[in-house]
């Protein structure tokens, strides 16, 4: 079982820029499928990126491709998303997750991820 915490929310004006970093617990940590997920207040838990285990293969929602970037690093056991031209609707609480089985674009539902961080606040301002 892998345990997760995020790092580097905060606030932040529309067109700036952020860095998440989500730190795993674990020596097997390049054994999961990461993903990235955000919700905003009143709504659903959404997909924003994940990364193949040996980050060959990285798969970002339409709405921040070209603005996220999704790393990670199997020796320090982190994964980071590097959110750049940031907008007022980027607001919400981050959350990375962590998947043994699945793999690629077909595997990024929320309901495949059954490990994931406490959160961390992005706040955006016009």
């Amino acid at each position: 079982q892998v345990q997760l915490v995020e790092s580097g929310g905060g606030l932040v004006q529309a067109g700036g820029s952020l860095r998440l970093s989500c730190a795993a617990s674990g020596r097997t940590f390049s054994s999961y499928f990461m993903g990235w997920f955000r919700q905003a207040p009143g709504k659903e838990r959404d997909w924003v990126a994940a990364i193949s285990r040996s980050a060959g293969s990285i798969y970002y929602a339409d709405s921040v491709e070209g603005r996220f970037t999704n790393t990670r690093d199997n020796v320090k056991n982190t994964v980071d998303l590097q959110m750049n031209s940031l907008k007022p609707e980027d607001k919400a609480v981050y959350y990375c997750a962590a998947q043994l089985q699945g793999s690629g674009p077909h595997s990024v539902d929320r309901r495949s991820f059954p490990y994931w961080g406490q959160g961390t606040q992005v706040t955006v301002s016009s």
